[in-house]
């Protein structure tokens, strides 16, 4: 394939960061006496914002514009204060960032995640990585799958669309790179089982599923 540049997702696909987001929802719940929510039921959730996630979270008759905004703030307060407990890289993806990098290959990142989450948790774990970009959802930008996120990469870095790849464990990263008319690679590790990943995959513009870091290299660096 070799690309020029490559766009990952964050969550799911570079770091495992499902309890940390789950252990600061719940934080959110258990604030206003409602149920929690177990990991498997989070990684279900997750993907299209914060805001989003907390609207999913909540029980039915709470879901009102004013509960998920004030659910958010305690959500946004607790996980700032506990973003990295327990989140780490997957296995093999550190290296594989080293080797891309090593091999001039351009990287940047996608993420729906808030903005200022998105670049601590890149600065502490790819600390040796410059990235071309780090975008995470900002005011007045929209969420993933929008093509926005891809273009402003793309534009940023003067690569031509059939020069760029995007990696995700979502149909939404999928989709995303479909809408911004560049490739798509999808992750069997992240939070979407393949079954998921299969029945959508078919609608965008790739076919490709990978199960390892060393197998995701060897196809942007064949």
């Amino acid at each position: 394939m070799n690309p020029k540049l490559v766009i990952f997702d964050l969550d799911g696909t570079l770091l495992d960061t499902i309890d940390d987001l789950g252990a600061a929802v719940n934080h959110a719940m258990q604030l206003r006496g409602f149920p929690l929510h177990t990991r498997d039921e989070y990684m279900r959730m997750v993907g299209h914002g914060a805001r989003n996630l907390m609207r999913q979270a909540l029980p039915e008759g709470h879901k009102d514009d004013d509960m998920v905004e004030t659910a958010y703030n305690d959500f946004k307060a607790y996980y700032t204060d506990h973003i990295d407990v327990h989140t780490k890289p997957f296995p093999g993806i550190q290296e594989l960032m080293a080797t891309l990098h090593h091999e001039g290959v351009l990287l940047a990142v996608a993420s729906n995640k808030f903005q200022e989450g998105t670049e601590h948790l890149i600065k502490e774990f790819f600390t040796d990585i410059p990235f071309v970009a780090v975008l995470g959802n900002r005011p007045g930008f929209p969420y993933k799958p929008s093509p926005e996120i891809v273009e402003e990469v793309l534009h940023k870095v003067g690569v031509k669309k059939e020069e760029a790849v995007m990696v995700g464990d979502s149909d939404t990263d999928m989709e995303t790179a479909a809408n911004g008319g560049i490739e798509g690679i999808a992750v069997n590790w992240g939070y979407r089982n393949m079954k998921e990943l299969a029945d959508k995959l078919s609608a965008f513009r790739q076919a490709q599923v990978v199960d390892s870091a060393e197998e995701l290299q060897k196809i942007l660096l064949p």
